[in-house]
């Protein structure tokens, strides 16, 4: 069955005109790549020295970022985030560009990851890996005592550093909570702990500074598929914790220092922008059902402080209710700003925030790292705003694209964990309403089908009891019923 769900990734891949494998010109240009760091000039700074640490999955090979933060006088804190150099491997313009930019980031499936890069790259000589030096771009802000981030207080520049511990999510969480003990690697570093934990707090800061402008704090769940051989036995939910909510933070800020700084060197830049949702109105009557009002017209803040009250209210449905937010929000997409434009992310509440810190994952990232690189060494943008243009649309769409391939795979894999329940009943929710069908959630297991038969009147986040009719493995087609 793993094999199986391979080749169905990889059709979807095809299928959705994204590249599943690098061709021989790509992996000859990926292997000829000198593993040193090259001449370092005066620009770059020497920050080897600095507490870095990396905080992402478990599994986790593609290390795009180190953070550290520094306590000032007055309550201010200084945060850093560094990002790999990967345009120092991947020039503009190189075959292995034109991987980058065909599939515009990295397809995570429950069978098989496709990265953007090939893993050479990715997971190594452009990976900020324990205890190995790299070139990285430095990202720069000042946060207030109150979490307010003072964008025009920071800087970008470049520098050389090493990260000095590679930690994971859940036990960097655990310890944070007090339920767990503190990572290994956490004791062999010096003052390690104390900057994670004077992290932590500022993370907190600009998260609750957020939020009182309206940054909607979601938490949606998505399963991944346990294997037992080649056999699905389970699927795992992967849930939201204080450690993922510190790094997301870290990056906000982070994005919003660098479009900042674009903007004041009037360079163009893709933004990522979530716009004014279209199905406000059912979110208004979805909010009316847990006894909340909200106003008629989109807004942010009302909407969080809903959110809020029913995250403590009911937090263990909160994840369910969060989903069928987030559908009812819409995606989001790249635009480009030419200097001097704004724009807005209505599920940030943030103005001109742009996607940087995953150069090795997505290829957005990849361009604003050329523009800043650029900028910093007084040379003309290396994309026109026409160019970037086309590449924000073309990205927009591949993005969907691969979602839409996770997706395909998620659903295959939770078709052959049910197949032996066809004609089961199951309690869920509905997750999509349109001319195109309807589509629920079940809870246990936690996967998504679409309602066949008696989907008349539902709508996002009605709560249904449907009947497993079908589940095909091959086209990932889960379907159900409601009983009469």
């Amino acid at each position: 069955m793993h094999s199986d769900l391979q080749r169905i990734a990889r059709r979807a891949m095809r299928e959705r005109g994204l590249l599943p494998e690098f061709s021989a010109a790509e992996m000859t240009e990926a292997n000829r790549l000198d593993r040193a760091l090259g001449a370092l000039d005066s620009t770059i700074r020497d920050q080897r020295g600095l507490s870095w640490a990396s905080i992402d999955n478990d599994d986790s090979r593609d290390l795009d970022q180190l953070t550290v933060a520094e306590a000032l006088p007055g309550g201010v804190t200084r945060i850093q985030v560094a990002i790999a150099d990967v345009d120092a491997k991947v020039p503009q313009g190189s075959a292995l560009d034109h991987h980058a930019m065909t599939n515009t980031t990295s397809v995570y499936t429950d069978a098989q990851t496709f990265p953007m890069l090939p893993e050479l790259l990715s997971t190594d000589l452009t990976s900020l890996n324990q205890g190995q030096e790299r070139l990285a771009l430095v990202v720069e802000a000042v946060v207030a005592a109150d979490g307010q981030l003072q964008p025009g207080g920071g800087q970008v520049y470049r520098a050389v550093v090493v990260n000095q511990a590679k930690l994971a999510y859940n036990s960097v969480a655990a310890w944070l909570d007090g339920q767990g003990p503190p990572p290994p690697r956490l004791a062999q570093v010096s003052g390690l702990a104390e900057n994670l934990q004077l992290q932590d707090r500022v993370a907190a800061a600009l998260r609750q500074q957020r939020q009182q402008h309206g940054a909607l704090e979601l938490e949606t769940l998505e399963p991944r598929a346990v294997f037992e051989g080649e056999a699905v036995s389970d699927l795992r939910l992967d849930r939201q914790n204080r450690a993922k909510r510190l790094i997301e933070d870290f990056m906000v800020a982070a994005n919003i220092t660098t479009a900042y700084f674009l903007q004041q060197r009037r360079f163009p830049s893709v933004r990522r922008v979530l716009r004014s949702p279209e199905r406000w109105q059912r979110i208004v009557e979805l909010a009316g059902t847990h006894g909340a009002q909200l106003p008629g017209e989109p807004d942010a803040r009302a909407l969080e402080a809903f959110l809020c009250e029913r995250r403590r209210a009911d937090p263990d449905r909160f994840p369910d209710l969060s989903l069928s937010v987030v559908k009812l929000l819409g995606r989001g997409e790249y635009v480009v700003a030419a200097p001097g434009q704004d724009s807005e992310h209505f599920g940030l509440a943030v103005h001109d925030y742009t996607h940087s810190t995953a150069p090795n994952r997505r290829f957005p990232d990849l361009i604003t790292q050329r523009l800043l690189k650029a900028a910093l060494a007084g040379r003309p943008a290396p994309y026109g705003v026409v160019d970037l243009t086309g590449l924000a649309q073309h990205c927009t769409q591949a993005e969907d694209a691969a979602a839409k391939v996770e997706r395909q795979v998620r659903k295959s894999a939770a078709a052959a964990l049910l197949r032996s329940r066809i004609g089961e009943t199951f309690q869920g929710f509905v997750t999509g309403a349109s001319a195109k069908g309807t589509w629920i959630r079940v809870v246990q297991p936690p996967v998504e089908g679409r309602i066949v038969q008696g989907f008349e009147g539902l709508d996002v986040g009605d709560r249904v009891i449907v009947r497993l009719d079908r589940a095909d493995v091959e086209r990932g087609f889960i379907d159900f019923s409601r009983p009469r």
